[in-house]
């Protein structure tokens, strides 16, 4: 029995490295770091401290992002650039990598249902 596990674990481990895309993984570790340093403490766990209504589930930013439904992750962008009330911009902070990194990250975990 535990061979057959050996074997189920290393399968899925090889089944991992050869068709999930480095970059992308790279990519979302990059997104979770920068959320990590740069949003998590008012949207911790995709919530809002501040204004409980505005999470970052896809719920409420098909709701309050214009352009959601059309565009997410352009949207997202937005918002971070941008900023509004009481979200600063981050434009001048973070490089338009990182923010398409960030937005990247928050559209994979709205989808999951953070």
């Amino acid at each position: 029995m535990r061979i057959l596990l050996l074997i189920l674990l290393w399968t899925i481990a090889l089944f991992n490295l050869i068709f999930i895309s480095p970059a992308l993984a790279a990519e979302i570790s990059n997104g979770a770091k920068i959320f990590e340093a740069n949003c998590a403490s008012c949207h911790i766990g995709g919530g809002n401290i501040l204004i409980s209504q505005k999470t970052l589930k896809k719920e409420a930013l098909s709701k309050y992002l214009e352009n959601y439904d059309s565009d997410s992750i352009e949207a997202i962008i937005h918002q971070v650039q941008n900023g509004k009330n009481a979200m600063p911009a981050f434009k001048g902070k973070l490089s338009s990598e990182e923010i398409l990194e960030v937005a990247a990250y928050v559209f994979q975990n709205a989808e999951k249902g953070w």
